[in-house]
């Protein structure tokens, strides 16, 4: 018999979202912009920049000749426009095509 650790953990991440995506999409969760500068200057919410990383916490299966590459819980880099915004209980997320992920970090 196995511990429960690893079943709870999958169970309650799959539970944080309850969406999934169709076909080579992918759900995001963006990185919190950054809040203070290397040198310690504080940034204001009116001068902060739209991240362009985020965690990866849903993906679809992918088109029946290519297969998606990205699974849940990679850190990836992508596009600064890229995807749809929305929203589920109270949390933003992005969705987007694959192609729009530019790297896995």
């Amino acid at each position: 018999m196995t511990g429960p650790g690893p079943n709870i953990n999958k169970s309650t991440e799959m539970s944080k979202i309850n969406i999934k995506p169709l076909a080579d999409r992918v759900v995001i969760e963006p990185a919190q912009a950054e809040t203070k500068t290397s040198s310690g200057i504080i940034i204001p919410d009116t001068a902060k920049e739209k991240p362009q990383r985020g965690t990866i916490v849903a993906a679809g299966p992918g088109k029946k000749d290519e297969p998606v590459t990205v699974k849940v819980g990679d850190v990836v880099l992508y596009g600064k426009y890229a995807g749809t915004e929305i929203t589920i209980d109270g949390n933003d997320y992005l969705i987007m095509k694959e192609s729009d992920v530019l790297a896995i970090i």
